[in-house]
């Protein structure tokens, strides 16, 4: 098999306002789990492997979307971005209900059969609206002025997550230093900041950092060619996961805006992966548009590489 594992979807926690839109699927309630166990027998049958992707979306509502859930959005602060207000700031119960609840699912996940779990903490969602200064006002033990202060949300969950499966249960976290709602903005603006937000979640029990670029091939930091997945592994020394525009030509969010995007030469990704900077290379779109990619790529049968469109978002195989 050419995809060694699939990453699902995000799938929400048991929160009432958790999601905001309701065709998003839930990872809670015993019909829904029935049916994430029938996905995980699927994959198993065909050999394959499978995490799901712990969410909760805090406080981004999607402004193209009228539906609301039955609980006001939730977020460290009740903002979306600075300067925009959003739903509620959690309550003390209010958080330690959501790692419960992160904690429940990455259990069931571990009961249905799956091979580990992601929690989703990049692109703007409630985990990173606790690790962003700029969503994360909170004077109580959940906020500070510090990276490493505002990584406590995130530690506590993954803590919780170690406690409610086995010691040697996957667990990975995404996290990225660019948000849906500010793209410029950034966590870490040094490699020692990295360390300071990186180190509580290593110290929780995390296995595996998720390392979204927008483009797997620049920077993170001046004076370095390493990525953010490189940068990671570097001064974690965890397995990295590096992820962004992989085989394509353009980045995703213009994709959304219909942008094609042509395929792309593999040449750097190899050169980055053999020099050691990254573990595993995380491929959305390039499959999504042709679920053989992977075969294509092994047997080097670049010449049958499509483009990939918006449509394919919509085509099932």
């Amino acid at each position: 098999h050419d995809v060694g594992l699939i990453i699902t979807e995000g799938t929400l926690v048991e929160r009432p306002a958790a999601g905001n839109d309701p065709a998003v699927p839930r990872f809670y309630g015993e019909d829904a789990l029935a049916g994430w166990g029938r996905v995980v027998q699927a994959v198993k049958a065909e050999g394959g492997r499978i995490w799901p992707q712990l969410w909760h979306v805090g406080a981004l509502r999607s402004a193209s979307n009228p539906w609301r859930p039955p609980a006001p959005f939730e977020s460290p602060s009740g903002v979306s971005k600075p300067g925009r207000e959003s739903g509620v700031a959690m309550t003390e119960a209010d958080v330690a209900d959501t790692i419960a609840a992160f904690a429940r699912a990455a259990g069931d996940a571990m009961r249905l059969g799956f091979d580990g779990i992601e929690l989703h903490g990049a692109h703007g969602y409630l985990i990173d609206q606790f690790f962003w200064g700029g969503t994360n006002q909170r004077s109580d033990r959940w906020g500070g002025a510090t990276l490493a202060e505002r990584s406590r949300f995130a530690a506590e969950v993954i803590a919780a997550a170690r406690r409610a499966t086995s010691p040697d249960f996957p667990i990975a976290i995404r996290l990225s230093q660019w948000k849906q709602q500010d793209f410029p903005a950034r966590l870490a603006l040094s490699p020692q900041e990295m360390e300071s937000w990186l180190r509580p979640l290593v110290d929780a029990g995390v296995d595996v950092l998720h390392c979204s670029q927008r483009r797997f091939w620049e920077p993170e930091f001046e004076g370095s060619d390493l990525n953010f997945a490189g940068w990671a592994r570097k001064l974690t020394g965890l397995t990295t996961i590096t992820v962004g525009s992989v085989g394509l030509s353009g980045e995703f969010v213009a994709a959304f805006g219909g942008e094609v995007s042509q395929p792309a030469s593999l040449d750097e990704l190899l050169r980055r992966l053999e020099r050691g900077d990254f573990d595993l290379v995380a491929v959305g779109r390039a499959l999504i548009s042709d679920p053989a990619w992977g075969t294509k790529v092994r047997e080097g049968r670049f010449g049958e590489m499509g483009n990939y469109t918006r449509e394919a978002l919509a085509t099932l195989y």
